[in-house]
């Protein structure tokens, strides 16, 4: 066995790796770059190296001679499926954990591989795949093998140049588009023609081979649940498949490896009509190992890494097809990085929070820690989190319990939304096919919204302004609750939720005893305490609670697996206050500490007149009263922390 590893990925498979390499008493090594300095993967490695890119060959090459490092893990993604990756690893005497390049080139190729693993005696999908074809022959051969069709980039996957063809009169533009986005993803327009299968269900099969002449298959796992050909959430066994199915699978899948002198750990992958179980055909074989390879691992006990290592070894196969037995079911969801409510749009920032979930038979491979900054140059997967039980019932009930606790702060995630995907009743029964997510996307997105916040959200947000400007003076002058002789006055706020409208939120008394009106229902018992991360919210009879963290002007809340940005802007004027920017309205000039407030709610002032000192990195503002008039709300409270442009007064002119 390798004394020392270098993993040359990042994120939540370098974690991942290093986890096994740690157990095994295996020194890692971990190559950065410099966006990545501080990441977790850097953090948990033994040694680390920068590097200018995840994808400079050479400089990784070098970074392993550097700290002598025996052998190179490529993890998933960046150059894990490099045929000339793999052959730089053997020139430079280190020891690359994987297939031998010759057999990612045929399986890189989906022309290539569709006829070795035939040839093999693997079904196929029918269709056309000679290289070079060009748009007539691709026309003609789609009008043979019959519509509908698919179009397939020969040289990449993941959905990428894929196209759908129903009609003939869409084949033009149809092989026109993929061709163009064939070239832009993969340097090379090539295309093929398959029969399309109807209902069609994506089942893998997972396999490894030694240098032996040994290879098995692991069982299968079901990858159907995607969203423009991106897998979501993914589980083993399959619930279509019986045992003798699944033999017949997994033999081919053994033939398929051995037909490319085939060692480590490698995929392949079958597309399978949901009406026809018994029929399947070869998609293509990936030559690495799989991002949902912990279902497989929790299914069969083995550690799939430790595996590939002692494969890449040098070493036999450790099991026989006989000694591998699947115990249970398991379920895995990607959390992302974007907003199911906009559309999926990617999304980043600063992870402020971050409570992951744990506990008996629950699993997350993480690439997170507090403080990560989560941006757009890298794959937007950030975690998974992978769940086993007994049968598939408990399996899926324990994953929707452990994506409810999942909490992470300051970076729209998707969580909500796999969550409504676990609990859809078309999962739940076993009734899948590659299109469920696309057509159910409006209940699914509706579920999980994270425009839309409820009142307790939004009450939360108000109130935790108002906590914030306490000061705990019992001078009723000194607290935020609008207190004037005669009857508490309304404290006025607005707030806006990440993509959705402005809502009125008008507080009256203290947080801890207040009475709160959300946009225009009426108002409602509340209070509101903090107890560390967490803010307890009593709220018209009932408690519940949320994590909390701030950033700037923007509260995130977390709760059940949803979370909400509750933007906080200028306060709401009420009566006869100002409605322009800047009419009646003091801001403060800066983030900074109240010094002094020179004035009292009820007060007249006059235009120009000094009622609120701001300090900030030493130096002080005098804000003045805009207009003349009487201080109809005074938010300001001497030592209370304010940010850039909130409200310090509201002043009702005299001429209203």
């Amino acid at each position: 066995m390798f004394e020392s590893v270098l993993v040359a990925n990042r994120g939540e498979i370098a974690v991942r790796v290093f986890r096994t390499l740690r157990r095994l008493g295996i020194r890692s090594v971990a190559v950065h770059t410099d966006a990545d300095a501080g990441a977790p993967h850097v953090r948990d490695s033994d040694e680390a190296v920068r590097i200018a890119s995840y994808l400079d060959i050479e400089a990784i090459i070098e970074a392993a001679r550097d700290a002598g490092a025996e052998a190179i893990h490529p993890g998933y993604g960046f150059l894990a499926e490099n045929a000339a990756f793999a052959r730089a690893c053997s020139a430079a005497g280190i020891a690359f954990v994987g297939p031998p390049a010759e057999a990612i080139e045929t399986m890189g190729d989906k022309i290539r591989a569709k006829r070795t693993v035939a040839a093999a005696g693997v079904p196929v999908v029918p269709g056309r795949d000679e290289p070079g074809l060009s748009d007539e022959q691709l026309a003609e051969a789609a009008l043979a093998i019959g519509l509908p069709v698919l179009l397939k980039p020969s040289a990449g996957g993941g959905g990428k140049g894929m196209r759908l063809v129903r009609e003939e009169g869409e084949l033009t533009d149809a092989i026109a588009s993929a061709r163009r986005e064939a070239r832009a993803s993969f340097g090379d327009a090539t295309l093929l023609a398959e029969r399309y299968v109807g209902n069609p269900r994506h089942i893998e099969i997972q396999i490894f081979a030694d240098a032996h002449g040994g290879a098995v298959h692991l069982g299968e796992r079901e990858c159907s649940l995607q969203r423009r050909h991106q897998k979501i959430v993914e589980e083993a066994p399959s619930p279509l498949l019986d045992e003798a199915a699944r033999e017949r699978m997994g033999a081919a899948a053994v033939a398929a490896a051995r037909a490319v002198g085939y060692t480590g750990a490698g995929t392949v992958e079958y597309i399978v009509s949901a009406d026809r179980p018994d029929e399947y055909f070869f998609m293509e074989m990936n030559t690495r190992l799989q991002v949902e390879h912990p279902v497989t691992e929790l299914v069969t006990g083995l550690d799939l890494v430790e595996l590939q290592l002692r494969v890449a070894a040098g070493e036999p196969l450790p099991i026989t097809q006989d000694e591998v037995a699947l115990r249970g079911h398991a379920v895995e969801a990607r959390v992302y990085a974007e907003d199911p409510a906009r559309g999926f749009l990617p999304t980043g920032g600063r992870v402020l929070s971050l409570d992951e979930p744990a506990g008996e038979h629950v699993r997350v491979d993480s690439g997170l820690a507090e403080g990560t900054e989560v941006g757009g140059s890298y794959d937007p997967m950030l975690a998974k989190v992978i769940t086993w039980g007994a049968d598939r019932a408990e399996a899926l009930g324990r994953l929707d319990r452990a994506l409810a606790s999942y909490t992470l702060l300051g970076v729209p995630t998707n969580v909500a939304f796999l969550r409504a995907l676990v609990r859809h009743p078309e999962v739940a029964a076993g009734r899948l096919d590659t299109g469920l997510v696309e057509r159910s996307l409006d209940d699914l997105t509706g579920t999980a919204a994270s425009a839309s916040a409820p009142p307790e959200v939004l009450a939360t947000a108000a109130l935790e302004r108002m906590l914030a400007l306490e000061t705990g003076d019992p001078d009723p002058w000194a607290v935020p609750d609008g207190w004037r002789p005669g009857a508490p006055a309304w404290t006025p706020w607005i707030i806006t939720p990440s993509g959705g409208d402005p809502v009125e939120v008008r507080v009256q008394g203290r947080a801890h005893d207040a009475r709160v009106a959300v946009g225009g229902d009426a108002p409602v018992p509340a209070s509101l305490r903090a107890d560390g991360p967490a803010l307890i919210l009593g709220f018209g009879g009932r408690t519940t609670v949320f994590t909390a963290a701030r950033e700037d002007h923007t509260l995130w809340l977390g709760r059940g697996g949803r979370t909400w940005a509750l933007a906080e802007h200028v306060r709401a004027e009420t009566g006869a206050a100002a409605s322009t920017a800047g009419d009646g309205v003091l801001r403060s000039p800066m983030p900074g500490t109240v010094l002094a407030v020179k004035a009292a709610e009820g007060d007249h002032v006059t235009e120009g007149q000094p009622l609120v000192v701001v300090e900030a990195m030493k130096m002080e503002h005098t804000v003045t009263a805009p207009v003349t008039g009487v201080v109809a709300q005074l938010p300001a409270r001497t030592g209370a922390q304010v940010a850039l442009d909130a409200v310090l007064a509201v002043i009702e002119s005299a001429d209203r």
